[in-house]
């Protein structure tokens, strides 16, 4: 019994040599199937899927880690463009999904590049944007042995993502990527994550050389460890080359139950004050948006436009209501709640109405009765594309039409908040009114202006006063609330809807996390307006801070020259005083710089007013 146990190490070493034997004697095997001389690299795999699902453009911040996609997808014609920050480079792939509704696809390098995505891809999955992130990786081989920026990333990122998966053969990028891509697309969309390691990426030799190299094979140990690398590489590498199908899977849309659908049109005949809610996710199908607008209209019923919809209906609609919601809902026998989750937005659904009837529509059922039954009862929910199920619904009541009483009432209180702000715009302050900039600003825009809202008071002052000209023309970070998507956001914009006058409307405060990307703007001939309303502090944060406990601690900003900063990276930069320069002088101005193709950016120095007390927020 001892002596076995004596010789029980020998015999696991050859057990192990046997097991490394008969693995090597099959790698040889595989060998026929790799193409050792072939230049061919995984970088050009990687592009030549993107080109066949349509991707005009990578949203990137260079490294090592993803040279090969960056250099391939240059070689067939995608534009890489390269941000300032990973976060920014996220952010445009968001903002060119949204307004397509195709893929967006960023780049970034492993480690520190991969973690400086996280806030940038929640922002994307809350706002149910398909995004594709590519994330550079150490090679397999040498994960978990201290590789430079080698961490569990596929972890940091499950939560984020609706699928995550590391490519660990070069034969399976293309499907792999083409399961990626459909899954950001299909159902309920959002953004997806595929993790690429060295080894895949680049050519053999390279691999070769730096796996193997001058491996000491003089020893039976050196030679063991080289076989077993060349058996590892040979799997890396088997039928990488072989020709492989690119073309897009086929996108799943949730259709609406008809029936359901036909329910829902009886109880809005049924309905004397009915309302409709319509959310972010009405704008996933591009080619059902102008269709939905078109039944909203014929069907006539007062309609709020949240997030992406707003701009839906365009300037001037009789059946848009803008302001007080809260005091509508309660009125309301019948609310259609159209991809409109009950989340703090809505008061968790605290707000609708206890006796009205509520039909819900949703691609997902758990967000379509977010916090039901505790705050809100739903009559009716339905799963399924919200553009469909409006256009569906008109069919089923043709010829229905709003009460007229109804709208004109929403329309009084519109019409009194609207005056309301108005007078607020001509009072004094110290520095500009931020309401008069905010006029200003909207009597000059043009109608194929986007609009992309980052900040906090000034732009929710702004959500208030400026009129999106169209669909598809508002960007916002959404439910996240997230600070910081204004440059990456206009990356995008601009990139996508090139014709367009992109203006990012900043608080002074999230104007700090992205104004580097004046730099992407010049170098990649971006012309971009920025407005940033600089009032010297984090003021909706202050206001209910300093009411509540008597400090405006962490609190208060500079009124910093952030003009000359734009200035700085190469692009125009104004400053707007009472003392020098008007508000409505210096936007005029930024579109003169701007016709000739030059960003800019005006530094608005404005005081406080009380418009926005009582705002919550948290």
């Amino acid at each position: 019994m001892w002596e076995f146990l004596h010789t029980l190490p020998s015999i696991i070493m050859l057990t192990c040599i046997f097991i490394v034997f008969l693995s090597i004697l099959f790698g040889i095997t595989m060998t026929k199937n790799v193409d050792r001389e072939s230049p061919a690299y995984g970088g050009i795999l990687v592009a030549e899927v993107l080109k066949n699902h349509g991707v005009k453009n990578i949203f990137t911040l260079v490294g090592g880690h993803i040279s090969p996609i960056l250099a391939a997808a240059e070689r067939i014609g995608i534009k890489v463009v390269d941000t300032r920050h990973e976060a920014s480079a996220v952010f445009a792939a968001d903002a060119a999904a949204r307004l397509t509704g195709e893929i967006g696809v960023a780049a970034v390098t492993a480690g520190p590049g991969l973690t400086n995505c996280i806030t940038a891809m929640k922002t994307a999955q809350m706002a149910e944007s398909p995004v594709l992130l590519l994330g550079g990786a150490a090679a397999m081989i040498q994960k978990g042995r201290g590789a430079l920026q080698d961490i569990d990333q596929l972890s940091l990122l499950k939560t984020t993502c609706k699928f995550c998966i590391t490519v660990k053969a070069v034969k399976d990028i293309v499907p792999v990527l083409k399961k990626a891509i459909n899954r950001a697309l299909s159902g309920v969309p959002g953004p997806v994550f595929v993790e690429l390691p060295l080894d895949v990426l680049y050519p053999y030799c390279i691999v070769r050389k730096e796996l193997i190299g001058k491996m000491n094979t003089s020893t039976i140990l050196g030679r063991i460890i080289s076989w077993y690398l060349e058996y590892y590489l040979n799997s890396v590498f088997t039928s990488a080359w072989e020709p492989r199908d690119m073309s897009p899977l086929p996108v799943e849309t949730p259709i609406p139950d008809p029936n359901l659908v036909e329910d829902a049109a009886t109880l809005l005949v049924q309905a004397r004050r009915p309302l409709i809610l319509v959310g972010s996710q009405a704008m996933i199908k591009k080619d059902g948006i102008e269709n939905m607008r078109n039944a909203l209209l014929q069907l006539g019923v007062p309609t709020y436009l949240g997030g992406m919809a707003r701009g839906l209906l365009g300037v001037g609609c009789p059946i848009q209501i803008q302001h007080a919601r809260s005091e509508a809902l309660k009125k309301a026998d019948l609310v259609i709640l159209a991809g409109t989750k009950c989340d703090f937005r809505l008061k968790y659904g605290r707000i609708l109405p206890k006796k009205g009837k509520i039909i819900t529509v949703n691609r997902d059922y758990d967000q379509a009765t977010m916090n039901a039954w505790y705050f809100w009862n739903p009559t009716l929910t339905i799963t399924g594309d919200v553009a469909s199920f409006i256009s569906s619904l008109e069919t089923f009541v043709y010829g229905y039409k709003g009460d007229s009483k109804w709208i004109a009432k929403l329309q009084e209180r519109d019409v009194a908040k609207e005056q309301f702000i108005l007078d607020m715009s001509t009072q004094s302050v110290d520095y500009l009114n931020p309401l008069s900039v905010l006029h200003e600003l909207n009597k000059l825009l043009p109608d194929n202006a986007i609009l992309i809202a980052d900040g906090g008071d000034f732009v929710g002052s702004a959500a208030n006063i400026l009129k999106p000209r169209g669909p598809l023309t508002w960007l916002d970070p959404g439910a996240f609330g997230t600070l910081g998507v204004g440059g990456g956001f206009a990356v995008g914009a601009k990139i996508t809807c090139p014709d367009a006058q992109v203006w990012i409307i900043y608080g002074d405060g999230s104007c700090g996390y992205s104004i580097a990307e004046f730099d992407t703007f010049v170098r990649h001939n971006l012309p971009v307006i920025a407005l940033v309303g600089n009032d010297g502090g984090w003021a909706q944060i202050e206001r209910e801070q300093k009411a509540i406990f008597g400090t405006s601690v962490a609190c208060r900003l500079e009124r910093s020259p952030y003009h000359l900063v734009a200035r700085g990276y190469g692009a125009e930069g104004i400053s707007s005083h009472p003392s020098t320069l008007s508000a409505s002088e210096a936007i005029q101005a930024s579109l003169i710089f701007n016709a000739a193709g030059r960003s800019v950016l005006i530094n608005a120095f404005i005081g406080r007013t009380q418009f926005r007390d009582g705002s919550i927020s948290v």
